[in-house]
């Protein structure tokens, strides 16, 4: 039987996990409470309290590994746990996965950036996956697929909930541009690396049209049939250190990889069939 064990099983891997339970696979999925444990259970996914229980006999009977989980000051958290015990099953696996972002590749003026581009992270996240995704390099023989996710959106997670409290604001930097990706894209990609493996592939993960932020928020308020937030200048913007911060980099991230080495069709190749996607979800209930 094909087993994945999913470390930090999230909403990304959850995606996944839909897609592969009706064929038949097994999944393992860590998370850190009872309640999201039991939330797990009802779909399928055989949850384990993470860290707490020793995941040795759980990674033996594995054949795939997908790792959500994030880096934090210690480094990458499943090598800190378990680093010996997964190089030594390194060859035995058949795809491992680690979910990076697009963050790796920092500030690039609005630039275009494939995965051959030079990491230069500009912010402590992108330098923090950085040194997590070398460090999963490091593992000799691991058959290790990287994928760099741009901003994710999905059920229960874009701009319609802002909107809709009145938390949505239209900040406008000029030249800004975020590339983003719907969560079933990100799941057919994965599924579709499972089925293609590459040992030491590198992926972006993202639509194909990086677009500047204001216009998506614009967007979804004409799906809900509001007004948008008024726009705010970037520059006098009444802004937290965090939020400046996603202001600090613009770049457009290439996926011509996808689609050349994996097959790829996306789904929802920009923002506007995303949204339209769930917008026509909520309303058929």
């Amino acid at each position: 039987m094909k087993t994945l064990l999913s470390f930090g099983h999230g909403y990304s891997a959850r995606a996944l996990a839909h897609l592969l339970l009706p064929e038949g696979w097994r999944i393992i999925g860590t998370t850190r409470s009872e309640e999201k444990a039991d939330a797990l259970r009802e779909t399928g996914v055989e949850p384990v309290i993470w860290p707490g229980a020793d995941m040795a006999p759980y990674l033996g009977e594995a054949t795939h590994l997908l790792i959500s989980a994030g880096p934090d000051e210690g480094g990458d958290p499943v090598l800190r746990a378990m680093r010996d015990e997964i190089a030594a099953a390194a060859d035995r696996l058949d795809w491992v996965g680690y979910l990076s972002t697009t963050g790796v590749y920092g500030d690039h003026q609005g630039g275009w950036v494939d995965e051959d581009t030079p990491l230069t992270p500009g912010t402590k996240r992108g330098h923090l996956r950085t040194e997590a995704e070398a460090a999963w390099q490091a593992i000799p023989g691991l058959p290790l697929h990287i994928f760099r996710l741009a901003g994710i959106y999905g059920p229960g997670r874009g701009p319609f909930a802002k909107l809709r409290s009145g938390k949505a604001r239209r900040i406008v930097k000029p030249g800004q541009v975020f590339s983003r990706i719907h969560v079933e894209d990100i799941a057919q990609v994965l599924a579709a690396s499972i089925a293609r493996p590459r040992p030491g592939a590198v992926y972006n993960l993202c639509d194909d049209d990086p677009a500047p932020p204001q216009d998506v928020i614009e967007y979804g308020a004409q799906l809900l049939g509001i007004d948008p937030p008024p726009v705010e200048d970037y520059e006098t913007a009444e802004m937290t250190p965090m939020a400046r911060s996603f202001y600090a980099e613009s770049k457009r991230v290439s996926n011509e990889r996808i689609k050349s080495e994996l097959g790829v069709r996306l789904r929802h190749p920009d923002y506007r069939s995303g949204l339209d996607a769930l917008i026509a979800a909520e309303r058929q209930g």
